[in-house]
C-alpha cells in the first residue's frame, strides 16, 4: 500500500491575485482562491484566502450528485439543512448548524449550483474562533467559469477525485 501524503501546497500565481497551483504529492493543477489574493490577515467578508497552514478537518459531499469519494478524512454526507454560520453575533459563528429548509442561511451547503458538491472545511479561526476573523474557509469545488472564491481555495471535480483517496486523515494545506 502506497504511503498516505500529508502535505497539500498552495501557491498564488504571479499573474492573478485570484489563481493559483495546487500540488500534492509532486502533481500540480490549477486553483482558484479568493476575489482578494493571499493575504496574512483575514476580516469576514473580505474575500481574501489566508496564509496560513491549515489542518483538513473533514470532508462534506453531496451524495445525491456523486458517489462517495474515498478518503481517510472524517466523512459527513451533506444535508439540506446543513449551513455554515458566519453571522458574527451569533455564537455559532463558523460552525456547522442546521436551519430548517424555509430559514434563510448565511452559507446554506447544499446548494442549486455545483459549489459544495464537495467541500473540505480548513482549519481558520476555528481552534479558538474569534468572531469577525473569517468563517467557511473551504477547499470546495471551482465554479465553470474560474470566477474568484469568497475566500477559499477551489478546484474541480476531478482533482478531487485524484487527490483526495491519497491523502493521510492528517493532511495539511499549506497556503503562500
Amino acid at each position: 500500500m502506497k504511503r498516505k501524503i500529508d502535505l497539500i501546497r498552495v501557491q498564488a500565481s504571479p499573474l492573478s491575485r485570484s489563481r493559483g497551483r495546487l500540488t500534492v504529492g509532486g502533481v500540480s493543477y490549477p486553483c482558484v482562491l479568493g476575489r482578494s489574493g493571499v493575504a496574512a490577515t483575514k476580516r469576514e467578508g473580505d474575500g481574501v484566502t489566508p496564509r496560513a497552514a491549515l489542518p483538513l478537518r473533514g470532508l462534506f459531499q453531496r451524495l445525491d450528485r456523486a458517489p462517495r469519494i474515498p478518503s481517510q478524512l472524517p466523512f459527513r454526507a451533506i444535508r439540506p439543512q446543513d449551513a455554515w454560520c458566519d453571522d458574527v453575533c451569533d455564537r455559532r459563528y463558523n460552525t456547522l448548524i442546521q436551519r430548517p429548509l424555509d430559514q434563510n442561511a448565511e452559507e446554506r451547503l447544499a446548494r442549486g449550483d455545483r459549489l459544495y458538491d464537495v467541500i473540505v472545511p480548513l482549519g481558520w479561526n476555528d481552534a479558538p474562533i474569534v468572531k469577525g476573523r473569517g468563517s467557511a474557509i473551504f477547499w470546495h469545488v471551482s465554479r465553470e467559469n474560474n470566477a474568484p472564491t469568497a475566500g477559499c481555495v477551489a478546484v474541480t471535480p476531478a482533482v478531487f477525485r485524484k487527490v483526495l483517496p491519497r491523502l493521510s486523515r492528517h493532511a495539511v494545506m499549506i497556503i503562500d
